[in-house]
């Protein structure tokens, strides 16, 4: 055949095999669909951010490195912020392009309604530019400006840590700009004020320069870094001046890469593995006309050159179709993130070209390789074998798809199991991938585990003597490769849906544990912007408190020491009082001695203990969460990480290391019998949360339950695309089958006991489709469940559970039935014979 008469017999194809295409199309726009959406968030991890705001009037804003370069990777952000010395702002100054040079530091204050605001200097209002509106500029350590609307004159209680302190409004500021919402509102204090509650004398957290005229804000960046060869600093123009803004930007694009990198994978994985399958089933069942062309002369190459014709005719369109739905999901993606707080209410993703390349290639590229594989046996059979499998299905698997299912069904069980011999997240990312695995070792697998099933059932089926289960069981033993086409997409749903949901449901439930177990303190308190030190003292002091341990939390980084492919780990870290430790926590120490913890030494989880190859009396190096390096000693190692953090050091170090240097709780043990009296003494101090540890503890499931909202979304995304395969799947199946259902009819067979028929294939094909997606998912969830807790029970919800299988089941059921019920109109069949 010439390329011509290869190209109009596609086209005929494509016009006489509507159905078996437009299952093609729909997967194949849902893959790339998929996969634009996952690009646009990824993209927006490296791109994306907010509009600057209160640093807009900059034209240049100077920082310390917010994030940790590594080469050929994502860079590491850090969660705090990253401090310059405070003699650089006069360095700066002295620029013969600068105009002003200011120095930015900020405070976390709450009114006792619990609202925040967050207070600057008022010498840093130029930097927006914040003008008076009313009143006039903070002069005193007692008068605030307030920016929105306010009273002049209004008397203010403003807490910083809890610490009360009373404020007069002395003036009113606002800018040309609306001010960010989601955020807390900004206040300006006087600049010694602020000075007294910044925790970092010495230091600034930003630098704002406003250049001479005529100035280029990119050359003056460019300046800037020469002049300062011996300081670490980055330059920020334009929209980037938000990053220097909002330390919260860097930890939300961090969080963004990571999400959409682990969901992209299982997505991506799942996509091949759907496109693929659907591809091969619409060739499967064209087998027929290969045949014949095969028998007429066509040569193996001209059926590859065909089947590929049509397959770049359908994937092109349809990739092409699914970007823009793609974009509009991104956008539903990033609300739902943000109700999570996984993002900031004011994020905004980044729509490029690249997420829509990369979906349209990957997707024909996909369907392209699937429609290679699928097109290898009608085009290397014999013509006379070819007209003989058109009409039966072979009886037995290939060697090599019996070999490729069973090496990947072990790789599937290998991966499974490695939690419980390698801690740490690569092996639990490893474990939850392995479902995909197991169900194409189940795809490759299934028509002979599908016919040794159906040897066992059909027997009872055939002893009826009803038509519906004898023509049920003689189908079902002469197909075994068409159940198992239509149990593979059941059992996937299945299977991921249960991983997804039950491998974060274990952890969690391994982490509550572990807090719950070894939280020995009688009460918790808390702030809404944290606690001062001082108030931490101050509850320490009183009569009804026998010890207090002031927790302050944050993450550091650790970089394995390896000249081949070193990796860098976040980590997250507490840091605690170590002689308050005895009686309010107990972190299941397992060498070393808790109560040696000082400056200069780190207590390590078991976990990152053999992570970071760091026994008791070793030095570790970690790289804290504003960026500042230490070397610490271990002094012991624990086994409660998951539920306390896999590093603790001290508060005290801990906290200089923190934007705020305030404590997040203070754990508090009280004297014997005296609990509700430290409890009532400490809530009279005023600024704080005093929870009784049980109580906590349910605040912390409930905070939990939120940020599990997000796996949720993650889950319907996954389960929405399955749904689509599973669907598609089964009405290309059955759809085909109309000649079939009308030789059964015209041999004498009610369209009642062709329906019949049907329901019991139905029932059978999603039961099996239950046990082997249940299957598939334990070896996943017992690995997770073997890392967090040391036994194979995963934790999970039979409610949950039951929701995923029964509407995966239903789905699958009412597809099969619904098509057949459509399909066996006996008019239509004999049209069609």
């Amino acid at each position: 055949m010439q390329r011509s008469r290869i190209g109009s017999i596609a086209a005929a194809n494509l016009r006489e095999h509507r159905n078996s295409f437009t299952a093609v199309f729909v997967t194949v726009f849902s893959a790339a669909l998929l996969v634009c959406a996952l690009g646009v968030l990824f993209e927006s991890g490296i791109r994306g951010g907010v509009t600057p705001h209160r640093l807009s009037g900059a034209d240049v804003v100077v920082g310390a490195p917010q994030s940790l370069d590594i080469t050929e990777d994502v860079d590491q952000p850090y969660i705090e912020r990253a401090r310059l010395p405070e003699s650089t702002v006069a360095e700066l100054s002295a620029l013969p392009d600068v105009r002003s040079a200011v120095g930015d530091i900020s405070a976390p204050l709450t009114d006792d309604s619990g609202r925040a605001f967050d207070a600057h200097g008022w010498s840093s209002a130029v930097l927006a530019p914040y003008s008076i509106t009313a009143g006039h500029p903070p002069a005193g350590p007692d008068e605030v400006v307030m920016t929105g609307t306010a009273d002049l004159g209004q008397k203010v209680t403003l807490r910083h840590g809890g610490v009360a302190h009373a404020y007069t409004v002395v003036g009113v500021a606002g800018t040309s700009k609306s001010e960010p919402g989601g955020r807390p509102a900004t206040v300006f204090l006087d600049d010694v004020r602020m000075q007294q509650l910044w925790p970092h004398t010495g230091t600034v957290a930003a630098i704002g320069l406003i250049a001479q005229d005529g100035v280029d804000a990119e050359t003056l960046a460019s300046r800037v870094r020469d002049h300062l060869p011996g300081v670490e600093v980055d330059t920020y123009t334009g929209p980037a001046r938000a990053d220097a803004e909002y330390v919260d930007i860097g930890a939300a694009r961090g969080e963004l890469v990571a999400l959409s990198s682990a969901l992209a994978g299982v997505a991506l994985m799942i996509a091949v593995f759907v496109v693929s399958s659907t591809l091969s089933l619409s060739v499967q069942q064209r087998r027929h006309d290969f045949a014949l062309l095969r028998a007429t002369g066509a040569t193996p190459r001209q059926i590859h050159k065909l089947i590929g014709a049509e397959t770049w005719a359908i994937a092109c369109v349809a990739a092409l179709l699914g970007v823009a739905p793609g974009y509009l999901l991104a956008g539903v993606l990033r609300g739902r993130f943000a109700d999570a707080g996984i993002v900031p209410p004011d994020f905004a993703l980044a729509y490029g070209p690249v997420p829509a390349l990369v979906a349209v290639a990957a997707a024909v590229a996909t369907a392209r390789l699937a429609a290679a594989v699928s097109a290898r046996r009608p085009a290397r059979l014999d013509p006379i074998d070819a007209l003989r499998e058109s009409a039966v299905e072979p009886e037995k698997l290939s060697r090599t798809r019996l070999i490729l299912g069973l090496s990947v069904g072990v790789s599937g069980l290998v991966t499974a199991t490695l939690p419980a011999f390698i801690p740490g997240p690569a092996a639990m990312a490893g474990a939850g991938g392995s479902a995909v695995l197991l169900v194409i070792a189940l795809a490759l697998l299934g028509p002979a585990l599908v016919s040794g099933a159906m040897r066992v059932v059909s027997g009872p089926m055939l002893r009826t003597g009803s038509a519906g289960p004898v023509l049920a069981a003689a189908n079902l033993n002469a197909h075994g490769r068409r159940l198992a086409a239509a149990i593979t997409p059941l059992a996937l749903a299945i299977a991921i849906g249960a991983v997804q949901l039950f491998s974060q449901s274990t952890v969690t439930a391994a982490a509550e544990h572990q807090s719950e177990s070894g939280t020995s303190a009688d009460l918790v308190v808390t702030g809404p912007g944290g606690i001062s030190p001082q108030l931490a003292a101050t509850i320490a002091s009183m009569d009804a408190v026998a010890a207090v341990n002031p927790i302050t939390r944050t993450k550091a980084l650790f970089t394995t020491d390896s000249s081949e492919a070193p990796t860098t780990e976040a980590y997250p870290v507490q840091g605690i009082d170590a002689a308050g430790a005895t009686a309010t926590m107990d972190l299941d120490v397992r060498e070393g001695d808790l109560q040696q913890l000082a400056d200069g030494s780190v207590a390590l989880s078991r976990d990152a203990s053999s992570a970071m190859s760091a026994d008791v009396g070793d030095t570790v190096t970690l790289r804290m969460g504003d960026g500042a390096v230490i070397t610490p000693r271990v002094v012991a190692t624990y086994n409660r990480g998951l539920g306390f953090g896999d590093v603790t050091l001290p508060a005290a170090q801990v906290r200089e290391h923190t934007t705020t240097g305030l404590v997040d709780q203070v754990l508090v043990s009280a004297a014997p019998g005296r609990v509700d009296e430290a409890q009532r003494a400490i809530e009279a101090a005023g600024g704080m949360a005093v929870m009784r540890s049980d109580g906590f503890a349910e605040a912390i499931r409930q905070d939990q339950r939120a940020q599990d909202s997000v796996n949720v979304v993650a889950l319907a995304v996954l389960l929405g695309f399955l749904g689509i395969a599973v669907v598609n799947t089964l009405v290309l199946m059955t759809s085909a089958r109309r000649r079939e259902f009308a030789l059964l009819q015209l041999l004498g067979a009610g369209p009642r006991q062709v329906r019949g028929m049907i329901r019991l294939e139905s029932l059978i094909a999603v039961a099996v489709a239950a046990i082997a997606g249940t299957v598939i998912a334990y070896p996943p969830l017992a690995g997770i469940a073997i890392a967090v807790s040391g036994v194979p029970f995963p934790v999970f919800s039979p409610s949950a559970f039951g929701v995923v299988v029964g509407a995966t089941t239903v789905l699958g059921f009412a597809a099969i039935t619904l098509t057949a019920r459509r399909a066996i109109r006996l008019e239509r069949q004999v049209r069609g014979l």
